[in-house]
């Protein structure tokens, strides 16, 4: 009997502990996984690429943002409000974190930016290399 109960306390922690792991995983897109596959808009998610040259708008109130981020496939709005990071520009590389609009825009809670010239993130690169040889 007490073999059981240990056993239905592991099961117990065990699914406690994927629900809460379930709610903190934020799923990485880039803009042409969106346009090939709607985004779901009830989670929270990472929208990745680089921010679309001559679509960054500073907004009158000083810290609200709206621009696009594209992998060179597709392009997604992004609406942000709060400071950004000092390295975050157009043509820069950004990772936005936040959820998908109804309407297909993205609202980003968070933004990171890149560190140097050369960095990219990952996922943004991997995909980009991908969607350059399939054009070939």
């Amino acid at each position: 009997m007490l073999g059981l109960l240990a056993l239905a306390a592991i099961a117990g922690a065990a699914l406690l502990a994927l629900s809460a792991l379930k709610d903190e995983a934020a799923f990485f897109y880039a803009p042409g996984d969106v346009a090939a596959a709607a985004p779901p808009l009830d989670r929270a998610v990472r929208l990745g690429g680089m921010v679309e040259a001559g679509s960054l708008r500073r907004q009158a109130d000083g810290v609200s943002v709206k621009f696009a981020v594209t992998d060179g496939k597709a392009r997604v709005p992004v609406t942000f409000r709060g400071v950004t990071p000092d390295l975050f520009r157009e043509g820069s590389g950004v990772v936005a974190e936040g959820r998908f609009n109804r309407d297909g825009s993205f609202a980003a809670d968070n933004l990171l930016a890149k560190h140097d010239e050369r960095y990219m993130p990952p996922q943004v690169a991997g995909k980009m290399h991908k969607s350059e040889s399939i054009e070939q």
